[in-house]
């Protein structure tokens, strides 16, 4: 059984037939994804800064709100697909977001609806139209299939030129070909380095055999591993010998920190997220431009995809949600629960988790709110005991 056969086992036509149909291009531009080359997600920085997200955001909670959705809300918590768990496929889908600014996400179909779900890469899937129907074509391994576009979802970013398709990474073309100078410039460096080079002015003409002959003996007993004396010695044939020395061009500190900028500017982090050094403040200000905003397309995606706006508008949708909490100080946590939960605003549970504790059943979902509240209206009718010991 090939994968195909594995995520998509029940299919009603046969997309192989449909895809051998005549197709009719959606536009005369065709966009082509590439991974900058193949090197966005090559160079270290980059892939650091890819990865940093890919793995917070596969810390995403899904929840499904409406009845009836337990079992799709148990299958998008655990499981998606049958060869990836929700943090896998969570990961995944940021990564090709992040490198292909493009990523669809293909629904495997049961008998009772929606069973699972697939991320597929941009360069793996195109658009055509078929007697005035959009359709996904895209292909998984070695098969192709295709699909009607509204079941299929899709994320992207830079959308600016083309309607459906968010742009290249060309804009980082520069910085990527800076870095990648630097590193090729770093290790030629210390190849240079490495190898002593000397230049020798003889004092007789001779013929081109000859002085091929005199460089070739004097490497040999003066530079060659015979040598391990650390002395060099020449005679009068030799008027002028000087050692080359080699000076590779490496750029600055100031310099590799506007590039280190560039890349963190481009990608909404910075250094501390990347080397998780980051405090609260920092992981809140991240969260609130660079996870969150993914968050919410892949909210909304998922759920115009698996829902008619019928169900929707009954309340039925998909929300990705983070505890945006886990990441403060023991001493903030503490100030949070203990000023929320006694106003109504956490249970137990909610409370538990934000210190990353175990839950304790359904009590610990009860609310609980201190006695001395009362609504502002109400003031005047609530009994006064001490006003009445005044009065007694």
């Amino acid at each position: 059984m090939g994968l195909k056969e594995i995520l998509f086992p029940n299919k009603g036509k046969d997309p192989e037939k449909l895809v051998g149909e005549y197709f009719d291009a959606l536009t005369a531009y065709q966009p082509v994804f590439t991974s900058f080359e193949g090197s966005l997600y090559e160079m270290e920085l980059t892939r650091s800064a890819v990865h940093s997200f890919a793995t917070q955001i596969s810390k995403l909670k899904p929840e499904v709100r409406g009845s009836g959705n337990q079992a799709l809300e148990r299958m998008l918590q655990f499981k998606p697909n049958p060869i990836q768990d929700t943090s896998k496929f969570l990961y995944r889908l940021a990564t090709i977001y992040k490198v292909q600014n493009n990523v669809f996400i293909v629904p495997i179909i049961g008998e009772a609806g929606i069973v699972g779900y697939y991320p597929i890469t941009p360069d793996n899937a195109k658009f055509v139209e078929h007697n005035k129907k959009l359709f996904v074509i895209y292909e998984i391994g070695q098969s192709r299939s295709a699909i009607e576009f509204e079941k299929v979802g899709m994320l992207n970013q830079f959308q600016y030129r083309n309607d459906l398709f968010g742009d290249s990474n060309s804009a980082l073309r520069p910085t990527l070909e800076l870095m990648h100078s630097q590193n090729e410039g770093i290790i030629e460096g210390i190849k240079s380095s490495a190898s002593i080079r000397f230049m020798a002015r003889l004092a007789h003409k001779l013929s081109d055999a000859d002085v091929k002959k005199e460089r070739e003996k004097f490497t040999e007993q003066n530079l060659g591993q015979s040598n391990n004396t650390g002395v060099m010695m020449f005679d009068q044939r030799y008027e002028d010998v000087k050692q080359i020395i080699s000076r590779p061009f490496v750029i600055d500190s100031a310099q590799m920190s506007n590039i280190k900028e560039s890349v963190y500017s481009y990608f909404g982090t910075n250094e501390n997220i990347l080397q998780n050094k980051f405090n609260s403040d920092q992981w809140n200000a991240y969260y609130e431009g660079a996870l969150e905003p993914f968050a919410i397309q892949l909210s909304l995606t998922m759920t115009n995809m698996t829902f008619t706006p019928r169900e929707i508008a009954f309340g039925n949708d998909i929300i990705f949600t983070a505890n945006r909490l886990q990441y403060a100080s023991n001493t903030e946590k503490l100030n949070i629960v203990t000023q929320l939960f006694d106003r109504g605003f956490l249970t137990h549970n909610q409370g538990l988790e934000i210190f990353n504790m175990a839950t304790v059943g359904e009590e610990g979902d009860k609310r609980y709110i201190r006695k001395e509240y009362a609504e502002y209206d109400n003031l005047n009718s609530i009994d006064d005991p001490e006003g009445e010991d005044e009065e007694a």
